[in-house]
């Protein structure tokens, strides 16, 4: 495809896959021979197979259909009565013509690439004929990282080039959508009074946590819903009514949970959080009920995760290094944890029938306040180290970085707090990076 026309495809994307009737094109498409009945197939299978999912599949696949895929699929707009779309995106086309070089909008990440333009890193030195390439953070969400190798295929009916462009679209080029308005839902679960257990402390500061994390994924485009001091049973509950809902129409899911934590058995995700009568529900459980067959309508699509709870008894002194810095020290009268003793009991145990019914995880992001088996800290006056640093990072690098990049600055920034130390972590089983819609 020509590159002005792919840039044009990638421009107006946002509106195409939300006003696209992709039922009425599919016989068409085959007919002008853009594409093949088995092509098509792959297309209605892609994400949850909804009609948006569909449409975005079909505008990222018409790239790699040849140099005469725009105007033939303008043609197949106009036969199938998209007067609207057809005669936007002609018109559009016509405008690139006289006026070249238009730039994509900011704030799109696009699955398919460009020629790049790399950059390397002057401070480390060359291996063989391949150089280290740091991306920047302007850089990640640039098509220039994104390259086209044109190979030559046998072409099909219908007037199309012998010679189509074919994306390799490398890992660091791929990348979840998220254009829907709003974006998903966020649930946080905002724990602060217990009972039962006299260990269960009230969990000053934790309003303050909430308050952020309402706030800043109000302004990344969800839907924030907030429950407050839930038992264990109330937890699950609100958990499967939110899996239960239909999710289609949107991008991504986001669970916060702000409680008291404790270590659990499990094999995939570690720890366990407590309800207001004390309790557990495992981590592992909770993302289960999250999967491909309890909420179809999530599959393909990123569900993230973020725990501030302890994941143990365990306090961490860390060890000394030259560089450590001691602007972070926060005052230690002020700073409590999260922690709770670990009781392996029927009550507080994992679920052996979830864990064993636990699919293969995809699409899934759950990033933990401290490393398993330490406590968490939470400032009474200024809320917890991590949800602090998580709120601070998200304002000032949401709008230029991945998710990844992101939990990786809010690790180093915690790590460096207090007397005693915390080590935030992740369990990372996303196909593509994540950049928030800012």
């Amino acid at each position: 495809m020509d590159e002005a026309d792919r840039q044009l495809l990638r421009r107006c994307r946002v509106r195409l896959v939300s006003s696209l009737d992709v039922v009425s094109l599919w016989d068409v498409l085959v007919s002008c021979g853009l594409f093949t009945p088995d092509m098509i197939e792959d297309i209605q299978r892609a994400g949850s197979g909804s009609r948006r999912d569909q449409a975005r599949q079909l505008i990222i696949d018409l790239e790699t259909r040849g140099s005469q895929a725009l105007p033939l699929f303008i043609s197949c707009l106009q036969d199938t009565g998209q007067d609207m779309l057809a005669s936007f995106l002609s018109t559009s086309r016509q405008e690139n013509k006289r006026h070249p070089g238009a730039l994509i909008r900011p704030g799109l990440v696009d699955l398919n690439p460009v020629e790049p333009q790399m950059k390397q890193n002057p401070l480390k030195p060359t291996v063989g004929y391949l150089p280290t390439v740091v991306p920047g953070p302007d850089d990640l969400r640039s098509p220039e990282l994104r390259p086209v190798v044109s190979q030559p295929v046998t072409g099909g009916s219908g007037g199309l080039s012998d010679t189509c462009e074919f994306t390799l679209v490398p890992v660091f080029g791929q990348a979840y959508i998220l254009d829907a308005n709003p974006c998903g839902y966020c649930l946080i679960i905002n724990n602060v009074h217990f009972c039962c257990k006299p260990e269960l402390k009230p969990r000053t500061g934790s309003n303050i946590d909430c308050e952020k994390m309402k706030r800043r994924f109000h302004l990344l485009h969800f839907m924030v819903e907030v429950k407050r001091d839930l038992t264990a049973k109330e937890m699950h509950l609100a958990l499967l009514e939110l899996a239960r809902r239909d999710h289609g129409a949107l991008d991504c899911c986001v669970v916060i949970i702000l409680s008291h934590g404790c270590e659990a058995v499990h094999r995939q995700f570690p720890g366990a959080v407590y309800g207001t009568d004390g309790c557990s529900l495992p981590i592992e459980r909770i993302v289960n009920i999250f999967n491909g067959t309890s909420c179809p309508s999530l599959g393909g699509k990123p569900k993230l995760f973020f725990i501030q709870a302890c994941g143990g008894e365990q306090k961490d002194r860390g060890f000394e290094v030259a560089s450590a810095s001691l602007q972070c020290r926060a005052s230690d009268s002020t700073v409590e944890s999260d922690a709770a003793p670990f009781q392996k009991d029927p009550e507080s145990s994992d679920q052996p029938d979830a864990v064993a019914s636990l699919p293969t995880p995809s699409d899934i992001f759950v990033s933990y306040s401290t490393f398993p088996g330490f406590v968490s800290w939470r400032d009474t006056e200024r809320g917890s180290w991590y949800v602090e640093t998580l709120d601070r990072v998200f304002e000032q690098w949401a709008d230029s970085e991945d998710l990844q990049t992101l939990l990786l600055r809010v690790a180093n920034a915690v790590s460096e707090k207090g007397t005693y130390k915390q080590m935030p972590g992740c369990f990372n089983f996303l196909r593509k990076r994540l950049f928030f819609k800012t």
